[in-house]
């Protein structure tokens, strides 16, 4: 079992991979496959999820983002978004509080200053549609 601070690390990794494909045009699975080190399990997973299931990601936070619209988002929250709809909706043994604690240092650490609040409350709406169970 990994340590917290290595799935935090593999979070901020997808994240950086997420931002780079968007950045230059190019598949997370490109951007994936473009490094000279290959990047760790976990980190693998959360790219190659958010990639396969954008478009039912994009829906739900479209839907729960109010007033906004996924063009007008920074790519970095949108990207953080993602990611943490993901573990909501596809990693089950993740407790919901870390996947929002983790969301929300994400898009404070690499965004605006009003990115924490904004992520934190489109994921929050979307935890009963996305999480079946609240762990």
């Amino acid at each position: 079992m990994s340590r917290p601070d290595e799935r935090s690390d593999s979070r901020e990794r997808a994240l950086y991979l997420l931002y780079e494909a968007h950045s230059k045009g190019i598949s997370p699975s490109d951007a994936l496959s473009m490094q000279v080190l290959e990047p760790d399990e976990m980190t693998i997973e959360l790219v190659k999820g958010v990639e396969a299931s954008s478009v039912q990601l994009d829906e739900a936070i479209a839907g729960k983002a109010k007033g906004w619209t996924l063009e007008r988002m920074p790519v970095l929250d949108l990207n953080v978004l993602r990611l943490g709809a993901f573990e909501l909706s596809e990693r089950p043994e993740v407790p919901v509080s870390v996947v929002l604690d983790e969301a929300v240092t994400l898009a404070k650490r690499f965004s605006t200053d009003d990115s924490g609040k904004f992520v934190n409350g489109v994921l929050s709406a979307l935890v009963p549609s996305l999480r079946t169970e609240q762990a």
